[in-house]
C-alpha cells in the first residue's frame, strides 16, 4: 500500500479522500491556493504545499506544481478526486513518467471516453445500446441538418467535449436548427476551445441513471449497481438515490451488463460511472436505456452507493491502484435506499445566483441515525468566488425510499447556514414534491414545476416566531418599566399586539393574540393564515441580532427587522442603482452613460464561480452614470451602474 498521497483537489473531496487514506495509515499531502491557505483539507492533511494564486488556472490546474509538489513531499500516489484534473489524460500520463501512482484508470480509457462521439462510437462497436444519432466527423451545418431532419424532432445537439450542461440544445423543429446549432458551438468554443457537436434523439421524459462500475489491473470489472440522477437543473444534478426507483431485476441486470461491457472495452482500471439515458415516460424497460457518457472517476454522488452497499469506494480505489483485486460480483449485496442532497450557496429565489462569503453560523445535523453529512467547510470559514459553491452533501439511509426521504428531510431542517444563502429550501421542496415522492421522475421535473419548488416570499410561519421572538426581547428589555411593556391589553378583550416586520425589503404585518406569559395561548395571524406558537419548536431555529431576528426553517434562513425610519428612502434609491450581487469580475459592460434602456435589458455580465451572471436593468430609464469597465473586479454590494427617469436625465 502506498505510503504517502498527495490529494490534488479542495473542499469536500479532498477531505472525503483523506478521511479513508487516514483510517488505512497512509500519510496524506494537501495542495492549496493562496485563497485556501486557511481550509479545513488543508489543516487536517498531514503536510500541505501552496500552489499559487486563487485563480484555478494558477493553481488546481497546474499539473506541473501538483507533480513538484508530489517529489518535494515523497508522494509515492495522487488521488484527483473530481473535477480540476481529475480526467485529464494528460496529467495521468505525466504521473506515470514521473513514477508517480496516478489514482485513476489509463491515460488510454480516459482518452477513449473523453469525446462523445467517440465514445458513442466505441460503445456501438462493442454493442452498447447508443441513443439514435449523428456522431459523424463532418461539422458541416448543412449536412448536420439533414441528420437532425433524418432522425427526426426533438433532438439534442450536444458539443463532443461538454460537460457541466454547457453547450447543449434541444431543437424542437428543423426551421430552428441553424440557429441551435450556431449558439451551441459558439457557447462549446468558448468553455472547451472545440465547437464539434453530436447530435442525439431528445428521449421524451428522460430519466438519468447511471451503474457504478470498478475494474482492476487483471481485467475484472464489476459494477456496484445503479443510481437514479434524473432531478437536475440545467443538466447539474440536485439530487441523487440509489438504487433508482421502479428498477426491477431485468432491467437492472441489463443495464449493468452493458455498464461492465462499455468499461470492459476500454481496459478499465478504477471507479468509473457508466451513465444512461432512459426513457421514463411508462415502466422501465429492458430496451429503453441508451448510453449517454462515461465519467472516467469518482462522483460527486458516489456516498449513496457506499450507503446501500457498505463499500468505502476510495478505499477500494486505493487497495486496486495499489495492485489489489475487486471484490467478487456476487459479494456485492444491495441493501436499504439512500438520497444525497447538494447543499449549495446559491439563491434560488434570486435566478440561483452564487452566494459567497463568511458562515457566520453553520451547523450540520447531529445524532439523526442514517445520516451522513460531506462538507468542505465549517463555521467562520468562507465560501470563496472562485470554486464550485457546494456547502455540502447531505445523505440519508432508509430501510425503504420513504425512509430515506423523511430522513432527508429532518436533515435538512437541522441544517443552519447564516448569512450566505442556500438552496436548503429547495432541497426540501423537492423531498417533498408529489411526483418526486412517487417516483414519477424525469431529468425535466424541475424545469417543469419551478413555480412551486423555489422558494419565494415570506415564511408566514417564520414571520409568526420573529413576531414572538421581537415580542420576548421587548419584555426583557421592559421588565422593570411596566409602562413601556407591549403586553397588548385590551379592557374586556384578549390581549392583541401588531407588529410590523420587513423581510427582504417588504413590509409584513403580524397579530399577536396573547402576550407571552404563562397560561395564556399564544396565536399569531399572519395574512389570512394563523398559528398557534405555544410548544412550536423554537429550540436552535432563532438566533437574534441587534435589529433582527433569524428563523431557521426547512434548510431555509429567513431574516426579519423591524422596519426603519429611511426604509423608503433605501427603496427608492435601490430602484436606481444597479449593485453588484456577488464579488466577481466583469467580463463585459452593454451600456454607457446616456443610454436608454428598458426593463430586463441586459447591462453588464459578471463571472463569478467559474459562471457568467447577466445584470439587468430593473427599470425603465436612462444610465446616469458607470462605475465600472470591463475586466474589473468588484466587491458584493459595490455601485456598478445608476439609472434615473428620462426627465432626469434630460434636466
Amino acid at each position: 500500500m502506498f505510503k504517502t498521497l498527495l490529494i490534488a483537489n479542495r473542499g469536500e473531496i479532498a477531505r472525503r479522500v483523506m478521511r479513508t487514506a487516514k483510517r488505512m495509515g497512509i500519510r496524506t499531502v494537501a495542495v492549496y491556493s493562496e485563497a485556501d491557505a486557511e481550509a479545513p483539507h488543508v489543516k487536517e492533511a498531514d503536510e500541505g504545499v501552496l500552489l499559487g494564486p486563487a485563480p484555478s488556472s494558477e493553481s488546481y490546474l497546474r499539473a506541473d506544481k501538483i507533480l513538484e509538489a508530489a517529489k518535494q513531499t515523497g508522494a509515492d500516489a495522487i488521488h484527483p478526486g473530481y473535477g480540476f484534473l481529475s480526467e485529464n489524460a494528460g496529467f495521468a500520463r505525466a504521473c506515470a513518467e514521473a513514477g508517480i501512482k496516478f489514482v485513476g484508470p489509463s491515460p488510454e480509457s480516459i482518452e477513449a471516453m473523453g469525446l462523445k462521439d467517440r465514445a458513442k462510437k466505441l460503445m456501438e462497436d462493442a454493442g452498447v445500446p447508443v441513443t439514435p444519432g449523428y456522431h459523424g466527423d463532418n461539422q458541416d451545418p448543412d449536412h448536420l441538418k439533414n441528420a437532425a431532419d433524418a432522425i427526426g424532432y426533438p433532438v439534442l445537439i450536444k458539443a463532443v467535449a461538454g460537460g457541466g450542461g454547457k453547450g447543449m440544445r434541444k431543437v424542437e423543429a428543423s426551421g430552428d436548427f441553424l440557429d441551435a446549432l450556431d449558439s451551441c458551438k459558439r457557447e462549446a468554443k468558448s468553455s472547451f476551445s472545440n465547437d464539434e457537436v453530436l447530435i442525439e434523439k431528445f428521449i421524451e421524459n428522460p430519466r438519468h441513471i447511471e451503474v457504478q462500475v470498478f475494474g482492476d489491473s487483471r481485467g475484472r470489472v464489476i459494477h456496484l449497481f445503479e443510481r437514479d440522477c434524473s432531478l437536475q437543473r440545467r443538466h447539474q444534478k440536485v439530487i441523487e438515490e440509489a438504487p433508482a426507483p421502479g428498477m426491477t431485476p431485468n432491467v437492472r441486470a441489463a443495464m449493468c451488463s452493458a455498464a461492465v461491457q462499455a468499461a470492459k472495452a476500454v481496459n478499465y482500471e478504477g471507479a468509473g460511472t457508466v451513465e444512461f439515458i432512459v426513457d421514463g415516460s411508462g415502466a422501465l424497460r429492458e430496451d429503453g436505456f441508451f448510453f449517454m457518457e462515461m465519467n472516467t472517476r469518482l462522483q460527486v454522488e458516489h456516498p449513496v452507493t457506499e450507503m446501500v452497499t457498505g463499500l468505502d469506494l476510495v478505499e477500494l480505489q486505493l487497495r486496486v491502484a495499489a495492485g489489489g483485486s475487486v471484490p467478487e460480483q456476487d459479494e456485492i449485496r444491495l441493501k436499504g435506499h439512500a438520497i444525497e442532497a447538494r447543499l449549495y450557496a446559491e439563491d434560488p429565489a434570486n435566478g440561483f445566483l452564487p452566494s459567497i462569503g463568511r458562515l457566520d453560523i453553520l451547523d450540520f445535523p447531529r445524532g439523526i441515525d442514517g445520516v451522513r453529512v460531506d462538507s468542505g467547510v465549517e463555521r467562520g470559514g468562507e465560501v470563496s468566488m472562485h470554486y464550485d459553491p457546494m456547502i455540502s452533501k447531505i445523505i440519508a439511509f432508509g430501510a425503504n425510499r420513504d425512509a430515506a426521504i423523511e430522513r432527508s428531510l429532518s436533515a435538512l431542517a437541522n441544517t443552519r447556514v447564516y448569512p450566505v444563502k442556500t438552496n436548503g429550501g429547495f432541497l426540501g421542496n423537492c423531498l417533498r414534491d408529489d411526483d418526486f415522492q412517487a417516483a414519477r421522475l424525469s431529468t425535466g421535473l424541475i424545469a417543469e414545476k419551478a413555480d412551486t419548488l423555489i422558494p419565494t416570499g415570506a415564511p408566514k410561519r417564520d414571520a409568526a416566531l420573529a413576531a414572538r421572538a421581537f415580542l420576548e426581547r421587548d419584555q426583557v428589555a421592559n421588565s422593570n418599566d411596566p409602562w413601556a411593556l407591549k403586553d397588548g391589553f385590551r379592557a374586556n378583550a384578549d390581549a392583541k399586539i401588531r407588529l410590523r416586520l420587513e423581510y427582504e425589503g417588504d413590509a409584513l404585518d403580524v397579530a399577536l393574540n396573547a402576550a407571552p406569559v404563562k397560561g395564556k395561548t399564544i396565536s399569531a395571524s399572519v395574512g389570512d393564515d394563523t398559528f398557534i406558537l405555544d410548544g412550536m419548536a423554537t429550540s436552535g431555529r432563532i438566533v437574534s441580532e441587534a435589529e433582527s431576528v433569524i428563523v431557521f426553517s426547512d434548510g431555509r434562513a429567513s431574516r426579519f427587522n423591524l422596519p426603519r425610519p429611511d426604509a423608503a428612502a433605501d427603496g427608492a434609491e435601490a430602484g436606481g442603482l444597479v449593485k453588484a450581487p456577488m464579488p466577481g469580475k466583469v467580463l463585459s459592460l452593454n451600456v454607457a452613460e446616456g443610454d436608454t434602456v428598458t426593463k430586463g435589458q441586459k447591462l453588464l455580465v459578471l463571472e463569478a464561480m467559474k459562471m457568467e451572471h447577466a445584470l439587468a436593468a430593473p427599470r425603465d430609464g436612462v444610465i446616469a452614470s458607470v462605475s465600472i469597465a470591463a475586466g474589473d473586479q468588484v466587491g458584493e454590494g459595490d455601485a456598478l451602474v445608476t439609472l434615473a427617469d428620462e426627465d432626469e436625465a434630460a434636466a
